[in-house]
């Protein structure tokens, strides 16, 4: 069976990058070493769904930092190439999120990586979310783009464990009841 599963920092105030995308006050947190815990999450994760707003951030990082498939949900992008350098590594899609991990499963993925405000909203609507760990990043922001948005009805979250760190930040990882 296929599970979505959510790793993302936001914000204090639930944001999880400026208006205009930017996630400077993310990136000057970046405590090399101070271990958060991604490398224990992604190593058991089959493939990355992300949003064309956070595969279009993450080109600008530098060279391409993943080593999991990537597909990017885009409707912009669906049916367009790759980049040269990407292929095989990335490709675009635009069917809506059952329809994704449905397709998915058929190609035997277990464990889907979802990333990005949008997707995460969407896959979490439509109950396709297992689980969410949320690292706070002690800076207000103000204004930007939000994790999480409106919903059409409750989404009951069962607390797992959280944790501190040193440098201020704190993780949480909640279940998603179905």
């Amino acid at each position: 069976m296929i599970t979505g599963h959510v790793f993302i920092a936001t914000s204090l105030d639930g944001y999880i990058a400026r208006e205009d995308g930017d996630i400077d006050w993310l990136l000057s947190r970046d405590n090399q070493n101070e271990d958060h815990g991604y490398n224990e999450f992604i190593k058991d994760i089959d493939i990355i769904l992300m949003g064309r707003n956070s595969y279009e951030k993450v080109l600008t990082l530098g060279p391409w930092g993943y080593t999991k498939p990537v597909v990017v949900l885009s409707k912009t992008l669906a049916g367009k190439s790759v980049p040269k350098e990407l292929e095989g590594r990335v490709r675009f899609m635009n069917q809506p999120p059952k329809e994704i991990m449905a397709f998915l499963s058929r190609e035997g993925v277990k464990r889907v990586y979802i990333d990005g405000g949008q997707v995460i909203q969407s896959f979490l609507s439509d109950q396709l979310i297992d689980d969410i760990v949320i690292t706070l990043v002690p800076v207000l922001i103000g204004t930007g783009r939000p994790l999480f948005g409106e919903v059409k009805d409750d989404i009951s979250l069962s607390h797992v464990k959280t944790k501190s760190f040193p440098s201020g930040l704190v993780q949480s990882h909640y279940r998603v009841s179905k």
